[in-house]
């Protein structure tokens, strides 16, 4: 089975198929394979709302089955932030070391360094919607520390572990982030 993930996000699609590489006959595209162009709109003020919007407009648009997710940084001491607007956090056009940035220049004096990692994935399959949550929580870092990943992952340092996501190995990352484990969920529904 082939699933669209309306992502332009190279990266993004490289760790989804590292995840579901044991499930046989199963293949993940993003929308650059597909050849679609489009500006699929993230107008949303929920991660959750965003993904729906995503993938419903894949499903309107192509009558394809396909996925979407939407994730997020939160940060305990900046009220949630950047969250939602995590990809665009400094202002467009994205950059993910100016987000980075604007993220340790906020968390300067703050005691309190405690975030999350939220993904949601929607699924639109023959139609039908269901969505999975993933949340990976942890501490914000002082510095970056590692040159792995993408986004805020060099200052975000999971629960039970002594480096960043920047840091660990594909393989760690992928058995415990937000995004693998709503990938777990939304495989658990694949499944049936």
């Amino acid at each position: 089975m082939e699933l669209i993930f309306a992502t332009q996000n190279a990266h993004k699609v490289k760790e989804v198929n590292e995840i579901i590489a044991d499930i046989p006959n199963l293949k993940v595209v993003g929308l650059a394979e597909m050849g679609i162009t489009d500006d699929i709109p993230e107008t949303q003020d929920t991660i959750r709302g965003n993904a729906i919007q995503k993938a419903e407009y894949l499903w309107h648009k192509f009558e394809k089955n396909c996925f979407a997710e939407d994730s997020g940084l939160e940060v305990d001491a900046l009220n949630g932030a950047p969250g939602v607007y995590s990809a665009r956090y400094s202002g467009e056009p994205k950059n993910d070391k100016r987000n980075l940035e604007k993220v340790l220049k906020e968390m300067e004096n703050k005691k309190k360094r405690t975030a999350r990692f939220r993904t949601v994935i929607a699924f639109i399959y023959e139609g039908q919607l269901n969505c999975f949550e993933g949340i990976c929580e942890g501490t914000i870092r002082k510095d970056t520390a590692g040159d792995g990943g993408f986004g805020y992952d060099p200052i975000f340092q999971p629960n039970g572990y002594n480096k960043t996501f920047g840091e660990l190995s594909s393989e760690i990352k992928n058995k415990i982030s937000h995004r693998a484990k709503a990938m777990k969920l939304f495989l658990q529904k694949l499944s049936e």
